[in-house]
């Protein structure tokens, strides 16, 4: 099982391809999946998932929950292929 909290990084992967980021983040890409389909706050979002304070650090949470989310729904449209090839990551660094 993947961790439940890993470190985000400023910007997720922009591959097309899975990279082993996204295999530790796969939890991280469901629960952003799940907070905009119920119409959450971002900054709210970037504070609890990607443990990044939107107050102190504005630009830098935007950018992370915005890369974040793109590469969670590029990773449900085409990335899980990969994921279901591969089998779901064993949760090591």
């Amino acid at each position: 099982m993947p961790p439940l909290d890993p470190k985000v990084a400023d910007t997720a992967p922009d591959e097309q391809v899975l990279t082993p980021y996204d295999q530790q983040h796969a939890v991280t890409y469901v629960r952003l999946l799940d907070a905009e389909k119920a119409s959450a706050d971002w900054q709210e979002v970037a504070r609890i998932v990607l443990c990044i304070d939107p107050i102190s650090e504005p630009d830098r949470a935007r950018r992370a929950y915005e890369s974040h989310l793109a590469r969670a729904k590029w990773v449900a449209r085409h990335g899980y292929r990969d994921l279901l090839a591969r089998g779901w990551p064993n949760g090591e660094s």
